[in-house]
């Protein structure tokens, strides 16, 4: 489709909580691609992780869920997404919002999923005390707080590395930057209509 400033191939990424799933999701709708959810290739029953058991795997299945031309896809695991499908990449929407924010809705979410009984990737549900103990390492919440500062700057530091020049890096700071991101896109891959049905 011509006349999308952000390409084709698209990765989503940002901290725990900074809606990357919803972004991506809205994006590859607008631009007609296929949604690709990386948690969804990772995560297996009793949140068994493949980047830690198998990470082999894992990226066989990022090579899968990319070998197309069109896709929007959510989610970090930069170490093997750089090994698979950064070669390829055209744009990295990177949503660096304010940690309050990230952390408010994981706090959120996790009470949402938690009281709905929601399954989470077709395989778990969500843990609600673990995810507010902030002391624990598989907390969210501790997560989201003690990466923030280095995803961060790993992400500054790959805006200026050489292997990367091909990419296009957008950076958007608040949740009303992402919304008139999001509407810009949508608006310029709408398809325009013929004369008459303006009138």
């Amino acid at each position: 489709m011509t006349g999308i400033p952000i390409g084709a191939r698209i990765q989503v990424t940002g901290n725990s909580g900074s809606g990357k799933t919803t972004v991506a999701e809205r994006l590859a709708k607008a631009l007609d691609a296929d949604f690709v959810d990386l948690d969804a290739l990772n995560w297996q029953p009793g949140w068994r992780a493949l980047n830690d058991s198998d990470p082999a795997e894992l990226e066989r299945r990022f090579l899968a869920a990319t070998a197309g031309e069109r896709w929007v896809v959510s989610g970090s695991y930069t170490r093997h997404c750089q090994r698979t499908f950064w070669p390829r990449l055209e744009t990295i929407v990177w949503l660096d919002l304010p940690l309050r924010v990230c952390v408010w809705r994981i706090i959120r979410r996790t009470w949402r999923r938690w009281r709905s009984r929601e399954l989470l990737w077709g395989t778990n549900y969500e843990r609600l005390w673990s995810n507010f103990m902030i002391w624990r390492k598989d907390s969210l919440v501790n997560w989201a707080v003690t990466q923030h500062r280095r995803k961060r700057n790993a992400m500054l530091a790959y805006q200026t590395d050489h292997r990367w020049s091909h990419v296009r890096f957008v950076r958007l700071t608040s949740p009303r930057e992402v919304e008139a991101f999001l509407a810009t896109v949508a608006e310029r891959a709408a398809p325009v209509r013929p004369q008459q049905e303006r009138r």
